[in-house]
């Protein structure tokens, strides 16, 4: 009986708390696009549209130097840059992803968020590696 009178006065504060739109907390709401929502949320990997943005760019990237190692250059790019090595451009798309890997895990582990830097670093060093390696 006590704790029933202790909790008389909180009643009405549930009522005015509904009334002030608390009522909806659980319920779905609509909302827009969203580039870390999950695409198939009952996947095992949570495919975000970013995610799938970075691995399509990946892939069309290798298919691009495929195609221009299979056709237009044969024998291959190959030449000897600042770096002292003898790539192909295989290769300098290798340095490049793996540079730009480094670039964002150090931005992220010094610095943080956002990451427009570090992606803009890292076109610069693809360009870098592109012209110069």
């Amino acid at each position: 009986m006590r704790k029933l009178l202790l909790a008389l006065p909180f009643l009405p504060s549930t009522a005015l708390a509904q009334q002030a739109g608390w009522g909806s907390v659980g319920q779905q709401v609509e909302k827009g696009f969203s580039w870390t929502d999950p695409l198939w949320p009952d996947f095992w990997m949570a495919w975000t549209p970013a995610t799938l943005a970075v691995f399509v760019g990946i892939f069309s990237a290798i298919a691009l130097i495929g195609l221009l190692e299979g056709f237009k250059y044969r024998d291959g790019i190959e030449r000897r840059g600042v770096l002292g090595l003898t790539t192909t451009l295989g290769d300098r798309l290798f340095i490049t992803l793996l540079g730009s890997v480094y670039i964002f895990l150090a931005w992220l582990g010094l610095v943080g968020q956002p990451v427009w830097t570090p992606l803009f670093l890292s076109i610069g060093w693809g360009v870098f590696v592109f012209w110069k390696v």
